[in-house]
């Protein structure tokens, strides 16, 4: 058990967006049966089943911790898509090594997708392009700074991935040569949602299992989410922005 596999049980999608606006996205691909996808960081398979189920696609979906691997891997056999989504647990930019390009690519809250270790923005997303087709879509979602941080903040924040405001993203998206078809920054309940249901599950997992292995470490992982979140409620928000690969 970890702090992300009880946090992740209890919500929808692992991240600071809503579904209903992540499918919104996909749907602006027009993209259908028998295209291909790959979802990185696949996290409860939420949205890997979904791009499944909803839009007809195939997708590999992609898990670092085994954990989580393991939920994900649970969801997808009780979704009955275990024919169009396939799961593997690897590095992200080892999988894209070896895979063919494809359609849609989804990275939601993603670590080193470039195999670089905290790679730039820019140098994320010319990685992730290199996995698409021509006229390919890239669904990316992460970490905004909605106002210049405090050094400390921002040490903590930054320990595996770099990050920059809306205008940054933007920015780094163009340089890598994607087409900025839409971007947004969800709203502030739609964040304090997600990180207060997270830390939730953690406290009620604590109380009902105060003893099990792991309850130490778990414990720890909440109260530096919380302390994150309280403390940088004015500066961290999550941007979801759809980007197109030129023909």
């Amino acid at each position: 058990m970890s702090f992300q596999r009880i946090a992740y049980e209890v919500r929808e999608v692992c991240n600071a967006v809503e579904l209903a606006t992540l499918e919104a996205a996909v749907a602006r691909t027009g993209l259908g049966q028998g295209a291909t996808a790959i979802d990185i960081g696949t996290g409860n398979a939420t949205v890997a089943i979904q791009l499944a189920q909803r839009f007809g696609l195939a997708v590999a979906a992609i898990e670092l911790d085994p954990v989580m691997a393991d939920l994900a891997r649970s969801r997808i056999e009780a979704a009955g898509v275990e024919n169009r989504v396939s799961l593997t647990v690897a590095r992200a930019a080892e999988v894209l090594a070896r895979k063919g390009p494809v359609d849609l690519i989804v990275a939601l809250g993603t670590t080193d997708v470039s195999g670089e270790g905290r790679p730039t923005p820019e140098a994320g997303f010319i990685a992730l392009r290199r996995s698409l087709k021509p006229g390919g879509w890239l669904l990316w979602g992460d970490v905004v700074w909605l106002a210049e941080p405090p050094a400390p903040l921002r040490q903590i924040t930054e320990a595996t991935n770099l990050y920059t405001d809306d205008d940054g993203w933007r920015a780094a998206a163009a340089a890598a040569g994607f087409e900025v078809i839409e971007g947004r920054v969800s709203p502030q309940d739609v964040f304090d949602t997600y990180s207060g249901d997270s830390i939730a599950a953690a406290r009620a997992w604590l109380d009902a299992n105060p003893e099990a292995p792991g309850a130490a470490s778990i414990r720890l992982n909440a109260d530096r989410v919380q302390a994150i979140m309280e403390f940088g409620r004015d500066y961290i928000g999550f941007g979801l922005y759809l980007l197109r690969n030129p023909d």
